[in-house]
């Protein structure tokens, strides 16, 4: 990685005389056009020619009027468009050596040498190829007179950079690829409405989604939704499934529960390779139990609709990448693909990533099934572990003894602190879950530590969180109340309850309440216990975390207003709008909901601006409205700035613009607050709270001495959060020196560098450190330690 004092930045690099082509292939994948709209507008950015090729390699094949050069206002209104703009096709004449000799004609003939292509295993796999073929390509098309020499030495070598765009997260290498989420989107709206109505007469679902190779879509709807049962490629079950499902099925509706779901990947398999079809799993309930059960196939409703806010934001990351890449390529660079790993943009050798990706199909026809779910990668591999331990209720028989020697039974209390946020229900039902597997009692605290004072504390059994993984909001209640006031109460809640741990699922004053309770250990030995928090707010301001629960369903509430936003201005042209988003001091919101919805401008508290920051942005505005593009969007942080409120800036664009645009303004307030959780905020949820529920187990048998627990070092109250590549528990005591407390942020914010990016794409001219890029990496395929996980998705 570059030193600090040999920082790499964007503008330094030149696109100069280069052009870059853009294709998508394969089948289409939302947030595709927002991957091509980066790729564009970067390009011309940095000064390059860029083009668009229509129709896949059919386009690049037939030529002509399919190989188009793009302007900036080309990719306009694309970002929130599902599907690919630029169409996408499958092509026999590329498979064949004339066919790409064609191709590379057309590529010659415009001086193009550098290609990105968006699609799936297959498409890259293609590209590679004619990567490779370039240049006895090239000397076959000088003998047939079709070029000249000077042509062939002149673009001797062509550059390929990939962007997996698949739905179905099939793609070896990168945690995410272009499209899953709002595949997960589609399919969680449809479990959501399935749930209504099936509630209503106790009916049983089969639903099949798509994945006819890979079960990731499967494996984390039925995560989100808290499914009955699953069916995937790389797991098939065990045999003797039918008597099982059957049985557990039963029980379920026999514990009160009026809904049964089954997910099914429709490549799901048995343990003989034989397929396992949805209508075979109905026909089998209906025989075994007698239940109402019905069938739904979800199709290609799995590929539609407007791409969710993180694959705008992964595909317009993924973009600029792309193009970093191919301006540093060289003739000796392999063919690379830019991956997502954990929260980091990667660049991976492309063979690599699809011969990995093909050993995984190679695994699962030699039936080695266990070797093909460590080879989709540990992203897979997590949700996997982390289904297995909450889909099945042990038996009291096979839950942990509690032998006094070594005693596994503990009282662990469970509470959210802070405001609202969308997947805290999905993370309490985890955690409840979970902590009653490993053989403890789980307690619920209603009203966070006001009601812990209060003695508002109950156990809670695995029924009672039965369906809470798609409820909005906090079911146990939440208060904003810190313990420092209760301090003597809470103890003796937690000396009458005989608590020996707690989980504390909150935002920032959560993290401050965690700080209060460790300062508390030396006056009331009831603290001295095992404490972990998971960062649950839709501001993402907690230190120690890239991510926290709430955050996406709040940056997609975002996303959804500023589309709709968009479209009313499309109809009277002219007109800016002003939108205040929440997050306190926080510019998480404003700044990557800018990004995601296509703003021109984000006023943060972080990156202080002044009148003439506003001047130049209506100056720039005012340029826009001139173009073919009239219309503008401005984000302001909530507390970005005391004197520049949403009111004064609205004025200011109102009096600045006369003549020229028109302004709104929209106060998006607590609806960033409310709303069924993405599915996203589902999984991460879930994942989180069952690995810190895990921590709190091994921290308790520890602990235990002399018949007690007793924790009083730094590495017992532990902030759980994703930092770039890992989850990792954090000593809270060593957080404090990350922390603003006066501003309630962290003092250094990942997000911070996807700002030049969001300007960038508005054409503004700005400074882009990209010393952290260029590295290409390699596959790992080793297992990773089991702190390392990717951000679950």
């Amino acid at each position: 990685m570059a030193q600090p004092d040999q920082k790499k930045f964007f503008e330094n690099l030149s696109g100069a005389g280069k052009a870059i082509a853009v294709l998508t292939s394969g089948g289409d994948a939302q947030g595709m056009n927002a991957a091509v709209r980066a790729v564009v507008r970067v390009g011309i950015y940095v000064g390059a020619k860029v083009y668009f090729i229509h129709e896949g390699y059919q386009g690049l094949v037939d030529g002509g009027e399919n190989i188009e050069e793009a302007k900036w206002e080309s990719v306009s209104s694309m970002l929130q468009v599902g599907g690919t703009v630029i169409g996408s096709a499958r092509c026999k004449e590329f498979r064949t050596h004339e066919g790409r000799r064609a191709a590379a004609l057309n590529l010659v003939l415009r001086g193009i040498t550098n290609l990105c292509v968006i699609g799936g295993d297959g498409s890259l796999t293609g590209a590679n190829l004619f990567r490779e073929e370039w240049s006895g390509l090239l000397d076959e098309l000088v003998q047939q007179g079709k070029i000249d020499k000077e042509s062939a030495e002149k673009y001797s070598h062509l550059n390929i950079v990939g962007m997996v765009g698949s739905i179905d997260n099939d793609f070896c290498g990168t945690d995410m690829t272009i499209g899953t989420d709002s595949a997960l989107h589609r399919i969680i709206e449809v479990v959501d409405a399935i749930v209504t109505t099936a509630q209503s007469h106790q009916r049983t679902f089969v639903l099949e989604v798509m994945g006819r190779h890979c079960g990731y879509l499967a494996l984390v709807s039925a995560l989100a939704c808290g499914a009955d049962w699953m069916f995937i490629p790389e797991m098939p079950p065990a045999d003797g499934w039918e008597e099982q499902m059957c049985t557990k099925l039963s029980e379920n509706r026999a514990r009160k529960k009026r809904l049964n779901i089954i997910i099914v990947s429709e490549g799901a398999i048995d343990t003989s390779n034989k397929p396992i079809t949805s209508e075979h799993i109905k026909d089998l309930v209906v025989k075994c139990l007698g239940f109402d059960t019905r069938v739904t196939i979800l199709g290609h409703v799995q590929r539609g609709g407007t791409p969710s806010a993180f694959d705008r934001i992964l595909a317009s990351r993924m973009g600029v990448e792309a193009v970093l890449a191919l301006l540093e390529a060289s003739a000796d660079t392999p063919a690379c693909v830019v991956s997502l790993c954990g929260n980091q943009a990667v660049r991976l050798p492309l063979m690599e990533c699809v011969q990995m990706t093909q050993e995984v199909q190679k695994a699962m026809d030699e039936r080695k099934f266990e070797e093909a779910v460590r080879l989709r990668g540990r992203s897979f591999e997590n949700n996997l572990n982390t289904y297995k331990l909450l889909a099945h209720r042990k038996p009291q028989s096979e839950l942990p003894i509690d032998d006094p020697s070594c005693r596994s039974s503990f009282n662990v209390a469970v509470l959210n602190v802070g405001a609202p946020a969308a997947g805290m229900n999905a993370a309490v039902r985890s955690a409840v879950r979970v902590g009653i597997t490993e053989g403890h009692k789980i307690f619920a605290v209603n009203d966070g530590f006001e009601g812990f004072a209060k003695g508002q504390i109950k156990e809670i059994k695995w029924g009672d969180v039965g369906g809470w993984t798609g409820q909005g909001g906090s079911l146990l209640g939440t208060k904003r109340t810190l313990p420092a006031k209760h301090l003597e109460k809470i103890a003796e809640q937690m000396k009458a309850n005989q608590i020996n741990a707690l989980l504390v699922i909150g935002g920032f004053e959560a993290y401050l309440g965690l700080v209060e309770l460790l300062a508390a250990r030396g006056k009331y030995d009831e603290f001295c216990v095992p404490i972990v928090m998971v960062p649950a707010t839709v501001s993402n301001n907690v230190p120690g975390s890239d991510f926290s629960i709430g955050a996406d369903t709040a940056l997609n509430a975002i996303t959804d207003t500023c589309d709709r936003i968009k479209q009313s201005a499309s109809g009277t042209k002219r007109r800016v709008f002003i939108i205040e988003t929440m997050g306190g001091y926080c510019g998480y919101l404003a700044s990557v909901g800018g990004l995601a919805a296509g703003a021109d401008a984000a006023y943060i508290f972080e990156e202080p601006f002044d009148i003439r920051d506003l001047q130049a942005n209506v100056e720039h505005l005012t340029a826009k409205m001139k173009t073919s593009i009239q219309r503008g969007l401005v984000l302001r942080n909530e507390n970005s700035n005391e004197n520049y409120t949403t009111d004064f800036i609205y004025q200011l664009y109102s009096e600045e613009g006369k003549g020229v645009f028109d302004c709104r303004k929209n106060v998006l307030g607590h609806m960033q607050q409310g709303g069924a959780p993405s599915p996203f905020d589902r999984n991460f949820g879930t994942k989180i709270a069952a690995k810190a529920m895990l921590w709190i187990s091994r921290k308790l048998k520890e602990t235990y001495r002399k018949g007690r627990v007793f924790a009083n070092t730094d590495d017992t109250a532990c902030l759980l959060g994703m930092r770039r590549r890992a989850l990792v528990f954090q000593p809270v005591v060593e957080l404090k020196n990350e922390t603003d407390f006066v501003h309630r942020i962290p003092k250094e914010q990942w997000w911070l560098k996807l700002r030049p990016l969001m300007k960038i794409l508005a054409k503004y001219k700005t400074s882009l450190d990209v010393s952290e890029s260029g590295q290409l990496e390699h596959v790992v395929r080793h297992r990773r330690p089991e702190e390392s996980e990717g951000v679950p998705a």
